[in-house]
């Protein structure tokens, strides 16, 4: 029921559509340079597809003074989204695992971002494309 309700809680794109940044997602990981440290975010299985459960990775190089805990907001770019984030806990030292699902948004849009929500990280984000 909440993810009937999470699909219809978008609202048409209030400005155009962010292209994606990441499309590498869909056949492995996505790597940036953010401040002094490389993020890498990785879904699983792949191609990544709405309303499926996805596993997603984040990886970090160097990996020290971080919480055993991120966040990772997902949302649609020019949407209004209901609350969708995934707990990520630490699984080893540099690499943090989590698992969730993209709902699929009734206006057909397909383009995604993810988020780290991490004020040490300066809040990254990964903009992609998702398979139907």
């Amino acid at each position: 029921m909440a993810l009937l309700a999470m699909m219809t809680l978008c609202s048409p794109p209030a400005r155009p559509e962010t292209s994606a940044d990441c499309n590498a997602i869909n056949t492995g990981p996505c790597t940036k340079q953010v401040r002094q440290r490389m993020v890498t975010l990785e879904i699983d299985p792949k191609p990544v597809r709405h309303m499926a459960e996805l596993t997603f990775r984040v990886t970090l190089d160097p990996c020290t003074e971080l919480p055993s805990i991120l966040l990772l907001d997902l949302g649609m770019p020019g949407m209004m989204m209901g609350k969708n984030q995934v707990t990520m806990v630490r699984k080893n030292s540099c690499n943090w695992e989590g698992k969730g699902i993209i709902v699929r948004c009734m206006s057909g849009g397909k383009t995604w971002r993810a988020t780290i929500l991490s004020p040490e990280l300066g809040n990254p984000s990964f903009t992609f494309d998702v398979r139907d």
